[in-house]
């Protein structure tokens, strides 16, 4: 296979995976923003494997960084012109997904701190109540003297 041709290959494979990543991550926006977190991180799960192809398609392009780009020999201009056309695509994804992973680790973010304020807020009435139970002067009953 002729280098050209294997760079559009994973450069089409690049792009099928930064698709499939990028529906995750809106996929795991909505879960944020429902906070459903128990289908959230079975999504999580699902994503490291897309994530894992996406850094073997990567590993598998490394070559190609290396080299003069434009000492590259295309089959035709069309498909030199579609492989980058498809790479400024892949550039585009990514910089989208980073984006939406930033937002999302900043809702879950907020998130968990509404939790947190909540659960002390809970902690600090439950301190109270107990304070207030151990102030309390138990009721006694008064029995009438025993004569003997």
């Amino acid at each position: 296979m002729l280098p050209t041709k294997q760079l559009a290959d994973l450069i089409r494979r690049k792009h099928g995976v930064l698709v499939q990543l990028s529906e995750v991550g809106q996929r795991q926006k909505d879960l944020v923003e429902r906070g459903d977190t128990a289908t959230l991180l079975k999504l999580l799960a699902a994503k490291q494997t897309i994530i894992a192809a996406l850094q073997h398609v990567e590993r598998e392009l490394a070559p190609f960084h290396a080299e003069n780009a434009e000492s590259r020999i295309w089959s035709s201009p069309a498909e030199r012109a579609l492989c980058a056309e498809q790479a400024e695509e892949c550039n585009r994804l990514l910089q989208e997904i980073v984006e939406l992973e930033r937002r999302c680790g900043e809702q879950m973010t907020a998130r968990r701190n509404e939790v947190a304020t909540q659960l002390q807020q809970v902690n600090s009435a439950s301190q109270a109540r107990d304070a207030y139970e151990a102030n309390r002067i138990p009721t006694q009953t008064i029995s009438p003297p025993t004569t003997a």
